[in-house]
């Protein structure tokens, strides 16, 4: 198989099996969720964690599946090994299943696809640091259901894009108040103290997130506070980062077109790094 997947029960070459109908909900409406998952030495991170949130979205968007978090997890290591990969990404998603069109939920089994790749973490983005864009948030106020509806994210990203950066990190315009990125999460640390938005229903709480915020920064005596705070304020941050399963913790060195403390990696991410890294050798190696 060229590229290996899997779609409602069968394991699939991905490029030459055409699985998805046109009347798939997922892809006339955005009605779906997903996930992506990253295995180290054949191994996931932090899985539970990624399965109770989809469990979590899945519940917030009425989808009943007939899949328990424990079939999924014995997928991933299915798809894994038949993948022979030592390290990648995992993704998968479901949407509500086949229908005619009509925004009324239909009475049809949903859809479990997932698919492989192999892929390394960018070490030298993490050594060097990001450039990040300032826009504003136009997204829906669900932004903690990993939904497929990705559309803002989609042209928050292109904008930085075209600014020369690489993610944009957003701010809601009514009540100006940064809360994460286009694909990942934002902190900001300043005076010692690592910032990080509420884990409310404006940003999705990245399963990254929650290893630093709960496990890593209380051990290592890093202060936190998850409070709301301006773009105004975010620009005089002593260091900043942003986060994600795939980005782990990547430094942003300029946000806005101003530089971040003195453009390199700060002391305290740095600390948060490498914690970071030894909590995935502690897992899965």
């Amino acid at each position: 198989m060229s590229v290996l997947g899997y779609f409602d029960g069968k394991f699939i070459d991905v490029e030459n099996d055409k699985i998805i109908g046109m009347e798939d909900r997922g892809h006339q409406f955005g009605d779906g969720i997903y996930e992506a998952t990253r295995f180290y030495n054949g191994k996931c991170f932090q899985l539970k964690r990624h399965l109770d949130r989809c469990m979590s979205s899945l519940k917030k968007v009425r989808m009943t599946v007939p899949y328990t978090a424990d079939d999924l997890a014995k997928l991933h290591e299915e798809l894994i090994e038949k993948s022979g990969f030592k390290n990648g990404v995992v993704y998968f998603q479901f949407t509500r299943g086949t229908a005619p069109r009509d925004h009324h939920f239909p009475n049809v089994k949903p859809h479990l696809s997932m698919s492989i790749r192999s892929s390394e973490v960018n070490e030298q983005q993490q050594a060097e640091g990001v450039k990040c864009f300032l826009t504003e948030d136009i997204r829906w106020h669900h932004c903690d259901i990993k939904s497929l509806n990705l559309l803002g994210n989609v042209l928050a990203k292109q904008a930085a894009d075209d600014a020369g950066c690489y993610e944009a990190v957003l701010y809601r315009p009514d009540t100006k108040e940064v809360t994460e990125c286009g694909s990942s999460n934002f902190f900001m640390i300043k005076d010692g103290v690592l910032w990080s938005h509420p884990t409310n229903n404006l940003i999705l709480k990245g399963i990254t997130l929650s290893v630093l915020l709960e496990d890593i920064a209380p051990a290592i005596g890093v202060k936190v506070m998850e409070k709301e705070f301006t773009p105004e304020f975010a620009l005089t941050a002593d260091e900043a980062f942003i986060t994600s399963t795939s980005l782990e913790v990547t430094p942003c060195i300029e946000l806005g077109g101003k530089v971040i403390g003195n453009g390199k990696i700060g002391e305290i991410t740095l600390k948060l790094q490498k914690a970071y890294k030894e909590a995935v050798k502690k897992e899965c190696f």
